[in-house]
């Protein structure tokens, strides 16, 4: 079992910069997958970015504006969001797959962003 707890969310103008945190659990997190995903109010969850084996992935909508790293030294995986946009407002999950190239079976409970105009 993989428990995941995020923050970093807050309220930033447009133009402006957050950085979420994302700590895991588990003593073998440099073997996770892991993920950002968002749920704007009355959209479906989208994904964000993602980290795999396999490479790193971004969304059309994120890419040039948003970073996903990881501190294996700190269980912790970053979203870096510059440039944000009012249509980058929502909750932002992260995800978990604690067996490489598998289903993202573990979510934490989300952190608010709001990007006003």
């Amino acid at each position: 079992q993989v428990q995941l707890v995020e923050s970093g969310g807050g309220l930033v103008q447009t133009g402006g910069s957050l950085r979420l945190s994302c700590v895991a659990s588990g003593r073998t997190f440099s073997r996770y997958d892991m993920g950002w995903y968002r749920q704007a109010s009355g959209k479906e969850r989208e994904f964000v970015a993602i980290m795999r084996w396999s490479g790193t992935y971004y969304a059309d909508s994120v890419k040039g504006r948003f970073t996903i790293s990881r501190d294996n030294a700190k269980n912790t995986v970053y979203l870096q969001m510059n440039n944000l946009l009012p249509e980058d407002t929502g909750v932002y999950y992260c995800a978990a797959s604690d067996r490489p190239g598998g289903p993202l079976e573990y979510w934490g409970q989300g952190t608010q962003v709001t990007v006003s105009s």
